[in-house]
């Protein structure tokens, strides 16, 4: 405690002398202190902007990392977007092949078996003109023919001593009747033949290099002398189609089948019928067809009509034989066989015909 004013303190009963502050003292100290705390303020502030900076270094060099990292995933992406669009276009690809491999065996199974059906129908078709032509054979060996006449048909072509035989014979199966007396024989003729020389030059000239083409001289002269006018019916443009389809070997020749009537005698109906001949435009019974290989089209012929068609036939078959080396006989006997079918077509289209029954 203090005393009385300008004594000295009391403490614990006993006055205590106490020096007092000094002023003086107390103010360098202060300004000391106050240095003090600017210098630990400076030096935080340039500890805090080292520390500030080295976290944004140590970010930077983070954020550069992560950015090269990005770029890196990205450019491998990048990568397989291109790998992935790459088997895209491959599966595509290989896709579209696949169709378009089965589309074209599709297309080649489609074309085969329209060519089978064709060639069939072909066969088929030459099939039925080899029948009509062995059919036409067998009709020009049975019948006779002035280069080689049937002998038992034209008896006066006998020998003398086989046609008094049969003659004799004659006479006895006659039973009951009276024996006539024989009538004079007949004089024996004999048909002579000349080779013309003028035909007879082109046919070497065709025969050295056989050819097909109406236009060579060898052809030319049959076709306007005999094919032609064989083929020319009264309807032209279905002529001009038979000759088309003779020449390249479609046409067939059938023989019409007809059905069986519930009746008990036979009648011209069973026979054919009359029908109207396609190519003479005349009401005819027509026991044959034709189709010219083109469609399913048929055309009923007449019987003369079907003998000329034939005749024609007979002579593009041997010339063909020819063309592809199948005759192997002298020139000379080609020619006159040649000669002969000619003579055929000239018949023909004259109005003469076998009557097959």
């Amino acid at each position: 405690m203090w005393g009385a004013a300008g004594e000295a303190p009391i403490l614990d009963g006993v006055p205590h002398l106490c020096t007092p502050p000094k002023a003086e003292s107390s103010k360098p100290h202060a300004e000391h202190a106050g240095e003090i705390t600017q210098y630990d303020l400076s030096r935080l502030r340039s500890s805090s902007v080292e520390i500030r900076e080295k976290g944004s270094e140590i970010l930077r060099e983070e954020l550069q990392r992560a950015q090269k990292e990005l770029k890196l995933r990205d450019e491998e992406c990048e990568k397989l977007s291109k790998v992935r669009e790459q088997l895209e276009q491959e599966l595509e690809e290989l896709t579209a092949s696949l169709f378009e491999e089965a589309h074209k065996m599709v297309r080649e199974a489609n074309t085969k078996q329209v060519a089978s059906e064709k060639q069939l129908q072909e066969a088929l078709g030459k099939i039925d003109m080899l029948q009509a032509e062995v059919t036409a054979l067998k009709t020009l060996v049975i019948t006779s023919t002035p280069s080689s006449p049937n002998r038992d048909l034209h008896p006066q072509l006998l020998s003398p001593s086989r046609n008094a035989l049969r003659k004799g014979h004659a006479r006895n199966k006659s039973a009951g009747c009276a024996v006539s007396p024989a009538p004079p024989a007949q004089p024996t003729t004999s048909e002579n033949k000349e080779v013309d020389t003028l035909l007879y030059s082109e046919f070497l000239a065709w025969k050295e290099s056989p050819t097909l083409d109406r236009y060579c001289p060898f052809l030319s002269r049959i076709y306007q002398e005999d094919v032609k006018p064989c083929l020319d019916f009264a309807k032209r443009e279905l002529s001009e189609q038979v000759l088309t389809a003779v020449e390249g070997n479609m046409l067939s020749v059938e023989p019409v089948v007809q059905p069986i009537l519930p009746v008990v005698k036979a009648s011209a109906v069973e026979r054919g019928g009359p029908r109207k001949c396609a190519l003479s435009g005349l009401s005819r019974s027509c026991r044959h067809r034709i189709n010219l290989g083109d469609s399913g089209n048929y055309y009923f012929i007449s019987p003369s009509c079907r003998y000329r068609i034939t005749a024609v036939c007979n002579f593009f078959t041997y010339i063909r034989y020819i063309k592809q080396g199948l005759v192997r006989q002298d020139t000379e006997l080609i020619f006159w066989e040649i000669t002969r079918l000619r003579r055929e077509m000239s018949m023909a289209k004259l109005g003469f015909y076998v009557n097959e029954s």
